[in-house]
Order: structure tokens, then sequence, then C-alpha cells
């Protein structure tokens, strides 16, 4: 039987283990996209800022550790990254309905142009795009959606 995944919230000893799967995360679905950060850096950020000052959870399991991770800004649903291995389990549609639950009048989002399986992921869970950038407007310089979920 495969071991159960608990989604928590996170606390500051797992910054490192949240980083970890963003980073492993972002390389694998956007390989194309440029990092405006080294690796230490955000690993720092997560530490510094998004655990401890955002609604920051992670998807844990008893053998693989931290294998996903989701931040809340108010109604912004600011990252959800899961690690390669652990995509197609239902994980990130558990982060959606928790996601929904914390902010039941809305959420919205932005994800990259390129990164179709993330389209179709968030419009299968009712969000719809609402504005196409050039990208000027983010670190990385690369055209995104903005997508909005009303309930």
């Amino acid at each position: 039987m495969p071991d159960p995944v608990v989604l928590r919230p996170a606390g500051a000893a797992d910054a490192r283990a949240v980083a970890d799967v963003y980073l492993r995360s972002f390389g694998a679905a956007l390989p194309t996209v440029v990092r405006p950060h080294g690796d230490d850096a955000v690993r720092g950020w997560f530490r510094d800022v998004v655990v401890p000052a955002l609604d920051t959870w992670v998807a844990e399991t008893a053998g693989a550790g931290i294998v996903g991770m989701m931040v809340l800004d108010g109604e912004s649903l600011d990252q959800l990254y899961l690690d390669p291995g652990w995509r197609g389990r239902g994980i990130g549609d558990r982060f959606v309905a928790l996601a929904k639950e914390r902010s039941p009048d809305g959420l919205f989002l932005w994800t990259f142009q390129v990164n179709e399986p993330a389209h179709r992921f968030y419009e299968r869970h009712g969000f719809t795009a609402v504005e196409r950038t050039d990208g000027s407007r983010n670190e990385e310089r690369e055209p995104d959606v903005r997508y909005v979920w009303r309930p």
C-alpha cells in the first residue's frame, strides 16, 4: 500500500525541502524559462520570506518526505509545485481544494504561457484565463496568463 500523502502547514524546518520541491518542479516543468535567481537565493527566499510570512502548505509522505508545496497570499494562489515523480496522483487536486476552502470568495494566479499542462489543470478546476501579458512585469520576463476562480 502506498504511503498516504498528508497536507499540512509548513514550518520553519520545512523551508529547505519546500524550496527544493520548487526547484525540481520548476526545472522539469519549465525548462525553457530562465530563473532570475540561483538555487541558494531561492532557498533563502523560501526560508526568510515565503515560509515565515505566507500561508505555506506541504504535501508529505512518511517515506518520501515533502513531495509538494502550495503558497497562498490572500486570494493569490502564489505557488503550487509538485515533485516531478509525484505528479498525477491527485495531490494538486487536493491543494486546489484546500486553496478554495481557505479563500472561498475566489482565487487568482499567474502561470507562464508556455506551461500548457498548468493551463489544463487550472481550467479543469474552474479557473478562467482573464489576462495575457508579454512578461514585462515578471522577473523571468516570460509571457504569462492570469487565471481567476470565483465560486
